[in-house]
């Protein structure tokens, strides 16, 4: 047989010119592999049949959704990940998902190689090769667009000459990757940052700015797992799904940010995560009513760290897993219902409770009833200072 390099297939214009150049530059067998996040759009059987018209040996969809859902945004709800305190990793978190079934895609057809059609300024490339490479040290890795200068004109022409079947006549003006978590938008009238975004741009959240109803939920959580949403029972990937429509509905999740990439530029992002930052705004609120003072403190650091390690690639890494223990036992208690209001672009949480709470009223009120000690008060206060005022007597003396 011979060799086959396994090709991460979008269904897109790239990619399918990929499968054919590939074959004709190395000699080897095109596998296509299709990898379904929930990106929605075009029927993945329909890529499929494309794959192979376009001169793919073999075209293999494998359906993630749920996978993409439980193992991993899941864990990035329970981190709270946020890079840049804003983003929620929509790209990030599809890539070590894709370089799983790709090494598993290679092993099954015996690939060496395994090819994507990312390009040389992206983080999408290290993703996919450090992910490739952490879990399968052997296989090579190749890139055309990166590698070869290919160029969307190259692609055309190529598509042209061929007759392959592939629409190339439409050109969006905005490069766009999409999952369940979200939808990231970039280039185009966008490259330049003082262009604000127009709607055209946008497609998993309505304008917030129009006039509605505000919509009242309520999350249930157990363990750090959303497992109810108004009291129906829901798995992961519902609770996304439902409330990317709910929230999308109320403009909730809109994201303009210049970020600072891992290959050292800046570049300008339009994002959507409505199911997200909805979650997200959830789950932290039920963290601030369970969670141990300095149990949740420590927590704000490593959820900052565990998202940079997401965002750079390092999924399959000695620290991630570290942090990933970490998180998921600190969420041992993270139990109970979040109640939000989704209008007009916000997410605002408007009651919790939870058996789990370490919020007690007795304690925390100002009226009849207080069990709070004031008393205790005074001494704690001049012991917590005492460092500090000795150490500003020594200072005085200076």
């Amino acid at each position: 047989m011979s060799d086959r390099i396994v090709l991460a297939y979008s269904g897109g214009l790239d990619t399918s010119v990929g499968i054919g150049w590939i074959a004709e530059e190395t000699g080897a067998e095109v596998v296509a592999v299709a990898v379904d996040v929930g990106q929605g759009g075009e029927d993945m059987e329909a890529i499929r049949k494309r794959a192979l018209d376009c001169g793919a040996v073999e075209a293999v969809v494998a359906d993630a959704r749920d996978e993409f859902a439980e193992d991993y945004c899941l864990p990035a709800l329970q981190a709270n990940a946020l890079y840049q305190d804003r983003y929620p990793l929509v790209s990030a978190l599809s890539r070590p998902v894709i370089a799983k079934h790709l090494v598993e895609a290679a092993k099954y057809h015996g690939a060496s190689t395994v090819a994507h059609g990312c390009t040389g300024k992206g983080n999408d490339q290290v993703r996919f090769e450090v992910g490739i490479g952490a879990l399968a040290p052997d296989l090579k890795v190749i890139a055309p667009v990166r590698d070869y200068a290919w160029t969307r004109e190259k692609a055309i022409l190529w598509a042209e000459e061929r007759g392959l079947p592939i629409d190339v006549s439409k050109k969006s003006p905005y490069s766009v990757d999409q999952n369940v978590w979200g939808r990231a938008v970039e280039t185009g009238f966008l490259e330049d940052i003082w262009n604000a975004p127009i709607e055209d741009v946008y497609s998993y959240t309505q304008n917030p700015a129009e006039p509605r109803d505000p919509d009242e939920l309520v999350i249930t959580f157990d363990k750090g797992v959303p497992v109810a949403i108004d009291g129906e029972t829901v798995t992961c990937l519902q609770a996304i799904q439902e409330l990317n429509r709910r929230a999308g509905a109320q403009g909730v999740g809109r994201l303009d940010l210049v970020e600072d990439r891992l290959v050292g530029i800046k570049s300008r992002e339009v994002y959507e995560a409505p199911g997200a930052i909805a979650l997200i705004t959830a789950h932290e609120e039920l963290e601030n009513v369970t969670l141990e003072r300095d149990l949740a403190r420590f927590k704000r650091q490593v959820s900052q760290r565990w998202s940079e390690l997401v965002y750079d690639g390092l999924w399959f890494s000695p620290l991630k897993y570290a942090l990933d223990d970490f998180i998921a036992n600190s969420q041992q208690h993270v139990s109970g219902e979040v109640r939000m209001v989704l209008h007009a672009g916000r997410a605002v949480v408007t009651g919790r409770r939870s058996e789990q709470s370490l919020y007690d009223f007795n304690l925390a009120t100002y009226d009849e009833g207080d069990a709070f000690d004031q008393t205790l008060a005074k001494g704690f206060v001049q012991l917590w200072g005492l460092p500090s005022k000795i150490a500003a007597k020594r200072d005085a003396q200076k």
